[in-house]
């Protein structure tokens, strides 16, 4: 385990030199199909605060945060204000974290996720066009229509659960900013996790 951690951790440093520029201006459009069969696109959700997700459950980092029921716990906490939440999963098929609409949701399911809804994007034309790098990669998407925040769930790049707690909360207060109609500070900066992949 050890080996694939650390190779994991190296990916990471790699994959973060370079991250998402975008934001501040307005979020690219996108139409993509749910779990549940539906096409789901961003229209739909004008003046809503709209999160996405980046998931790989197969990734270690993603799996940081939802065995410490950290994601989960943020999901249901911002839909419950309001916020529409959007998981995707860009795993191309054959790649590893592909799921398919039925595995998606069956997983999800099972870890007690609390999303708006599950989209599919295993041609990449979602995570491409918002420049996602890794799982999780987190981005915000105020009223307005603009990427308001771009990067990491939290300030701590490890695999370890008992990290979370201790961690700056980068994502969450940002999205807090956002509610509260405030300026966002560190808006864009490096994720971290596994690349995804495309």
């Amino acid at each position: 385990m050890k080996p694939f951690i650390t190779a994991a951790i190296v990916g990471v440093i790699a994959i973060t030199s370079s991250f998402a520029k975008e934001v501040g201006k307005p979020a690219p459009a996108f139409t993509a199909k749910s779990a549940k069969g539906t096409e789901i696109s961003l229209a739909n959700y004008k003046d809503k605060v709209v999160v996405l997700e980046w998931v790989n459950f197969d990734c270690p980092f993603v799996k940081k945060h939802y065995a410490s029921k950290n994601m989960q716990a943020l999901q249901a906490a911002y839909t419950g204000k309001g916020v529409i939440w959007l998981t995707i999963n860009s795993s191309a098929e054959g790649k590893q974290g592909h799921l398919t609409a039925e595995k998606f949701v069956e997983k999800a399911t099972a870890e007690g996720g609390k999303a708006t809804e599950l989209l599919l994007d295993a041609d990449g034309k979602v995570g491409k066009a918002y420049d996602a790098k890794v799982t999780p990669h987190m981005m915000i998407i105020s009223k307005d229509g603009n990427l308001a925040y771009s990067g990491a769930i939290d300030s701590t790049a490890s695999t370890k659960a008992e990290d979370v707690a201790a961690a700056d909360k980068l994502f969450a207060n940002a999205l807090d900013a956002v509610l509260a109609g405030k300026e966002v500070t560190n808006a864009s900066n490096k994720p971290y996790g596994c690349g995804v992949k495309y």
